[in-house]
């Protein structure tokens, strides 16, 4: 746990709907126009797990910053879980990099996070340009994209697709503790950001590091990633024995060389 003391910021939708607090922890460049990292998160995870701790010394000693926070329903960030959509998890994203972050930045995602920054990519690009070309390029371990209706509904029984109709959540096994709910309300709103049926173009360097032994998000979804985002912008290193959280100290050297390749 990092000994750190988050700082808050308040969100809301449009009209102050669905206000919360998201908690953030934020270094600056060591110099003044030096770039920054922002960290997305996974599901289910936070701010200080192993990977984003392991990000906490390196940045300043290789001239970056670093923006990391917790979604809300996450970590020290209000809200709840339950509730929760990729919406609002964007629309966060949104919030932290516009009113916390300033200068170029690269976008790092884990999982769910590797969702989260193409569309926070996606989003800048259509709605605020200028914001958009802050974004020097991605690096994304493990990236789930498209994940509520590929990795999530798709994957579902016939039963188990009536029981999140019928009751409004089930509940799956995971590996990483409590089963994992997953709600009708996160799916029906996740489909309002998918990328299957529609090319994007980023317009920069999408940095990939995927575990070939991974069960979470299967590396033939992410080489299917070639027919939704541009290829040519696509940089895949696939890692024989590497499995989902990709935190081994190999792992992290990885993610640290592909931060340097992006800039």
């Amino acid at each position: 746990m990092s000994a750190e003391e988050p700082q808050f910021l308040e969100v809301s939708g449009a009209g102050g709907d669905n206000p919360r607090k998201i908690a953030y922890l934020h270094q600056p460049p060591p110099k003044e126009d030096g770039t920054g990292l922002i960290w997305l998160i996974g599901l289910k995870s936070d701010m200080v797990s192993t990977k984003a701790e392991a990000l906490r010394d390196w940045p300043p000693q290789n001239g970056y910053g670093l923006t990391r926070f917790d979604y809300s329903g996450h970590g020290r960030s209000g809200g709840d879980f339950l509730q929760a959509t990729v919406g609002d998890w964007l629309e966060e994203s949104r919030a932290i990099f516009e009113k916390v972050t300033s200068g170029p930045q690269i976008v790092l995602g884990s999982s769910t996070g590797g969702h989260l920054a193409l569309l926070l990519l996606r989003d800048l690009l259509r709605n605020a340009p200028e914001q958009a070309a802050r974004i020097k390029g991605l690096v994304l371990i493990a990236p789930a994209w498209d994940l509520t209706e590929e990795l999530m509904w798709n994957e579902m029984s016939p039963a188990t697709q009536a029981e999140v109709l019928e009751k409004g959540v089930t509940y799956r096994p995971s590996d990483y503790g409590e089963p994992l709910p997953i709600t009708r309300r996160f799916i029906e709103e996740g489909r309002n950001h998918l990328f299957k049926g529609e090319m994007f173009d980023p317009g920069r360097p999408v940095v990939i590091l995927q575990g070939q032994q991974d069960r979470d998000v299967p590396v033939e979804h992410v080489r299917a990633m070639k027919d939704v985002i541009e290829p040519k912008w696509i940089d895949l290193t696939e890692v024989p024995d590497g499995e989902h959280r990709m935190s081994r100290p190999q792992d992290l050297e990885l993610l640290f060389a592909a931060i340097k390749k992006v800039g």
